[in-house]
């Protein structure tokens, strides 16, 4: 049986879809049957996880309300190990309160994310900033879990939050793994950055934070806008390679 990985962040622009994008065609290419599961509304991933061309826009809300079954919202990507589950319609929406309360209080989130790791290795999954109704319903049904962090000034507002979440959510949810804190945008030379992680490192417990480090990169934002991930778009850039390394660690720690 296959694995849940969640990616959970305190707040937006941390680089979260862009993890579990990578992660996930990371896994792919390493021959893991992949699936990546987008239940945050704003649905970012469909922009970036190298999805075919004209495909369906649908995706996990429409098969909560019941419009589409589960084969329907199951997309194939240029990757032959690695499908994707959008968010669906619930993109198109301004308020997503409906949302949120349908999975709140429905078993259908957890019933998918079974089923899914029944029939794969690793399920990744993008969940919405914040420790809301959705983040949470996913936390449940997860083995793992991840928090991507920027390597900026704004992250010394926002690492003592982390810190109560984390613990938040390991009290809450004793059967889960904290895979640990990824730094994202880090940019090597950076005063500023330097300094930031300096903090972050004497602040957080060590065994809280991983030792892989996502470096500061134009290729992830070029792969975003090309509609592919970056490990696939641009393999031999840094990022990229990152990204590789950090799925080999989590892979060998999931098989552990």
């Amino acid at each position: 049986m296959g694995k849940v990985l969640a990616i959970v962040s305190q707040k937006g622009g941390v680089g979260k879809t862009t993890t579990a994008v990578n992660l996930a065609a990371a896994f792919a290419r390493r021959g893991m049957k992949t699936l990546l599961v987008d239940v945050d509304p704003q649905g970012s991933v469909r922009f970036g996880a190298g999805l075919r061309k004209d495909h369906p826009t649908y995706g996990f809300a429409d098969y909560l309300s019941g419009e589409r079954t589960l084969r329907d919202v199951l997309l194939p990507t240029t990757l032959p190990w690695l499908r994707v589950m959008l968010a669906g319609s619930v993109t198109d929406l301004a308020d997503h309160t409906n949302y949120q309360e349908q999975i709140a209080s429905g078993e259908q989130l957890p019933r998918m994310l079974a089923a899914a790791k029944e029939r794969c290795d690793i399920v990744v999954v993008d969940t919405p900033p914040g420790l809301g109704p959705v983040t949470r319903r996913t936390l449940a049904s997860a083995d793992r879990v991840l928090i991507p962090l920027q390597a900026e000034p704004l992250a010394l507002q926002t690492t003592p939050q982390i810190l109560r979440g984390v613990q938040d959510i390991v009290t809450t949810h004793e059967h889960l793994v904290f895979d640990g804190i990824l730094l994202t945008m880090y940019e090597a030379g950076n005063p500023a950055c330097e300094s930031t992680v300096q903090y972050i490192r004497e602040k957080v417990p060590s065994h809280l934070m991983l030792d892989v480090v996502i470096p500061r990169s134009p290729a992830l934002a070029e792969a975003f806008a090309a509609g592919q991930p970056a490990v696939v778009r641009s393999p031999a850039d840094a990022a990229s390679q990152a990204y590789v390394n950090l799925a080999t660690k989590l892979a060998e720690r999931a098989a552990g």
